[in-house]
Parts: C-alpha cells; sequence; structure tokens
C-alpha cells in the first residue's frame, strides 16, 4: 500500500462533455484533472459553476499548444483566465498547473501549485539543473513529462524522482508514449505524489495514459510498495499485449504482491544492462522475470546465464526468471502450442502441417509439432534467410506468396507470424478463403484481436479454427508456475483475457 492518488485527466470541449466525465470518474480518482483549454472559451464559466458541488481535489489546468495544450494561449488570456476563475474557487479542494517559466501572472497559494516541465520530443536537455529550478520554483508539486521510445529512455526520469526526494517534494514523474508506461504503474509505489490516468479508451489526454480502471482494477497501482515483485513482458511492441491483463488477474487470485508491466524495448542489450543485471543496472525495480516475445526470443539467449533443454532445442526464449541475480531462460511456447492443438485435432502422427513463419514462436511449433511425428513444411516471405530453420530442424522449407494454393495439400495451417495482429497488419492474412479450402484446421497464434481475418477466412469455407488466445493461456499458466512454483489459476487468467478483448 503506498499514499499516491490516481488522478483522471479530463478533456471537453462543452460544460456537457465535462461535467459528464466528472461524474464517471467520481468512483474511478482521488483527484480530478480538468483540462479548461480543451473546452471552447464560452463554455468555461459553466464548468466552473460546478466545481463547488465536487468533493474531490480538482486541478486547474489552462497549457497552451506549445506545452501540450489543445489551442493556442498568449499569456493575456492566461492571465486573464486565473483572474477569472481564482476568486470563484472558494469553497473548492483545488490545485492549479502552470509550467516551469510560465509568462503569465497568477496569484494563488504557492502550495496549491503543480509547477510542471514537459518535453514531447525525448528526455528534457540538462535534466539536473531543471530539476533545481523546478524545486527552488514551488513548495507544491513538481511535474516531470518526458517522451520515451523505449523502456531504458525513462532511466533519467526514475533517477531525477530520487533527486527531488531530499527536498521533500512531491513528485510526478511521467514517461509519454507506450514505452513510457513502466513508469505510469510503478511510480507510485516508488514516491510519485500521483499518477494521471483517462477516463477511458480513446480519452487519452497525453501519449500512453493508461485508463483509471485499469490503473486501480488490472495493475492495483495503490496496492504496489517498494517489495513489490515486478514482471514484464519484453517486446518490440507491448501495446497489443494482453500479457499485462492475464498475469495481473493471477498474481491477484493467488495474493501476491507481484505486478506484471508492458516493456516496450527495441534496444535489448541497453535494456538489460541499465535496468535488469546487477553489476550494470543504475536502478532497481526489483525484476524478478520476463515474459519475451517478437523480435527478442532468440536474441535474449546470449544474455542469460541458463537455459533449459526446450528452448535449446528450439532456439528461442520466451520466458526469463530471476534468481539470486541469475537470468534463467524457458520456452513455454511448445507446450502451450501443442496442448490446445491435440485438444482439439487429436493425435498428429503424420499430419501434414504448414507452419508461416520463422521467428521463435514459428520454431517452437516445429520443434513441438516433430516431437508429434507430424510432416512439417515451413512457409517463409524470404527462403533464403531460413536456411538455419531449415538446417537445425529438417524441415522443407517453401516461399510463401501471394498465391497460396499450394497450402491446401497440408490438414492444419498454423500462422507463426505477426499478420492479423491489431495495428497496421491487422487486415493481413497469410491465406484467403479460397486457398484454405479442404483444408482440416487453421491455427492462427494471433492473440488480439480474438478473430483474425485468418480466422474468419477460414469460418468462411467452413474450416475447423483454433485462436491463439489459447496458446497464450496455456503458456502463461507454465510461465506463472516458473515463476512462482504454484499452479496457475487458469479460469481467472482466461477470464481477464476475454474481459479485455471485449
Amino acid at each position: 500500500m503506498n499514499p499516491g492518488k490516481i488522478c483522471v485527466s479530463i478533456c471537453g470541449e462543452t460544460a456537457d462533455d465535462v461535467v459528464e466525465r466528472i461524474q464517471g470518474s467520481k468512483a474511478l480518482a482521488d483527484v480530478i484533472e480538468i483540462r479548461f483549454d480543451c473546452l471552447r472559451p464560452e463554455e468555461i464559466e459553466h464548468v466552473v459553476a460546478t466545481l463547488s458541488d465536487l468533493n474531490h481535489t480538482v486541478i486547474i489546468t489552462f497549457r497552451p499548444e506549445d506545452q501540450g495544450g489543445r489551442r493556442k494561449l498568449t499569456s493575456d488570456v492566461r492571465t486573464k483566465f486565473w483572474k477569472f476563475i481564482l476568486p470563484r474557487l472558494q469553497n473548492v479542494d483545488f490545485l492549479i498547473d502552470r509550467e516551469l517559466g510560465a509568462d503569465f501572472q497568477i496569484d494563488a497559494d504557492d502550495a496549491r501549485t503543480i509547477v510542471s516541465l514537459h518535453d514531447f520530443e525525448g528526455v528534457i536537455d540538462d535534466l539536473s539543473s531543471q530539476l533545481e529550478a523546478l524545486a527552488h520554483d514551488t513548495a507544491g508539486t513538481v511535474k516531470i513529462a518526458i517522451s520515451a521510445r523505449d523502456a531504458a529512455d525513462a532511466i533519467p526520469l526514475w533517477k531525477a524522482m530520487a533527486q527531488l526526494k531530499p527536498a521533500n517534494k512531491r513528485v510526478v514523474p511521467i514517461a509519454m508514449g507506450e514505452a513510457g508506461k513502466w513508469t505510469r504503474i510503478l511510480g507510485l509505489a516508488h514516491g510519485a505524489s500521483m499518477a494521471y490516468a483517462s477516463l477511458g479508451d480513446g480519452d487519452n489526454t497525453a501519449p500512453g495514459q493508461i485508463t483509471a480502471r485499469d490503473l486501480r482494477d488490472v495493475f492495483r497501482v495503490k496496492d504496489l510498495d517498494q517489495n513489490t515483485s515486478v514482471y514484464g513482458v519484453i517486446a518490440g511492441d507491448t501495446s497489443y499485449s494482453l500479457s499485462p491483463f492475464m498475469h495481473n488477474a493471477s498474481f491477484k487470485e493467488a495474493g501476491m504482491n507481484s505486478v506484471f508491466v508492458p516493456l516496450q524495448v527495441g534496444d535489448l542489450d541497453e535494456f538489460l544492462r541499465r535496468m535488469v543485471k546487477a553489476e550494470t543496472r543504475e536502478i532497481e525495480l526489483n525484476f524478478k522475470g520476463f515474459s519475451v516475445t517478437n523480435p527478442h526470443k532468440q536474441s535474449i539467449m546470449k544474455y542469460l546465464d541458463t537455459v533449459d533443454e526446450t528452448a535449446q532445442k528450439v532456439g528461442a526464449v520466451n520466458t526469463v526468471k530471476i534468481d539470486n541475480g541469475k537470468l534463467l531462460g524457458y520456452n513455454t511456447d511448445a507446450e502451450g502450442f501443442v496442448g490446445p492443438l491435440k485438444k482439439m485435432y487429436g493425435g498428429l502422427k503424420d499430419a501434414r502441417v504448414a507452419v508461416a513463419g520463422s521467428g521463435g514462436a514459428a520454431r517452437a511449433c516445429v520443434y513441438a509439432l516433430q516431437r508429434e511425428r507430424a510432416v512439417v513444411t515451413v512457409f517463409v516471405r524470404d527462403p533464403k534467410k531460413s536456411r538455419a530453420l531449415e538446417k537445425e530442424f529438417g524441415v522443407v522449407i517453401k516461399e510463401l506468396t501471394t498465391d497460396n494454393q499450394q497450402l491446401r495439400t497440408q490438414d492444419i495451417i498454423v500462422n507463426a507470424t505477426p499478420l492479423g495482429t491489431r495495428g497496421e497488419h491487422e487486415h493481413e492474412t497469410i491465406a484467403t478463403s479460397d486457398e484454405l479450402r479442404g483444408i482440416k484446421l487453421v491455427y492462427d497464434l494471433v492473440y488480439n484481436p480474438a478473430e483474425t481475418r485468418l480466422i474468419n477466412e477460414a469460418k468462411a469455407v467452413g474450416v475447423q479454427t483454433l485462436g491463439g488466445i489459447e496458446m497464450l493461456i496455456a503458456q502463461g499458466a507454465r510461465q506463472f508456475q516458473i515463476w512462482t512454483s504454484s499452479e496457475a489459476p487458469v479460469e481467472q487468467m482466461r477470464a481477464a483475457v476475454e474481459k479485455h478483448l471485449k
């Protein structure tokens, strides 16, 4: 448990929009920020009139465009706004947000001030001296927001929070963007006074904002502390991952002081060196293990102290456990993949199976299928780049083209590529319905969305389908067991995944 607060940030063009969002925030928020720069000028007075009835602390923000606001604001306009609003806040528990070096006049109690510093391009230059300026500028709260493209980009921000602690400052550190989400989740546990959140998906007032409901109920940010065991998914893009919902549900059900966070990582070497390895890490987050996915399943192996037999044979790791500073690698993909397949299809001996892809997931599929004595053919975009796979597993490699009639000679088709994943590849597929006629089963490892284009193409011609959720849960249950030495609460994991997808 920590004393931090969840702040829901509200942006609306009309008074009705804002009031509706305020009502929706009351049960989720400790603090409510109203972005008056979002409001049409003629609507401001109507919103101010409602604030005296609100039993929450309210942050009043009127931010110009160059500071992330929604419209251009001159210093005269801002001064006029504050002169209008402050006398009308007599019966309101409020704070005001102003940026460091603001060029407008304001007459307010310094303790009610949040002095903010934003950099929407990256990490603030000369952050240390800027922190000193922030510390001297207010007796209130210091808010620092940077943009992160990689998880390790937020390290200076974490150090900044530690630098301000001796000055007894209330600090709000925010790394914006998908790569900075871990700071929003772990901030309260490490001394941040607030965590900013959106009311719902699509209501974000800053990049990477998490919904208040997810901060409270999924990540349980107010229950975390510096002793919390931290796990996470290491991926090139974590935005589509359902692992945080699945694993946090399992930790909650088991009553564990543990949390699972998204860790968007492009530079794996930098992440492990600066944030994980005991001898070189720059900050302490109490990492205990990771789920590893595209594109790091193979490249992470060289950093590990030990690798289990399955991972060695597959040539890919999807699970890391940290034990007494040692990084132990495992592969739960192979077991997680083949279990649901056998349950639906039956015995796989002599079954003709086409696996599309050549990455870590595909390698796990090939390994598991060969153990079941299936006849495996691997389809890839560029066969020349898959010679190692061909040599290691002795499989036939064929080219995956835009006309895949050759797939119709197979019994089972497995998609182990990113095609179909929510985002830029969502409307792509390895095969169309015409190319799937006569196939007995299509197994798409993509799990977000639950029904991919490939699944829909297969259903259109009456082919039985199996979605990636089954593999996700099966391999995740084994991960939980590796990390905690306990049986996973599988039903709770499944319910969390299905709830989020709905």
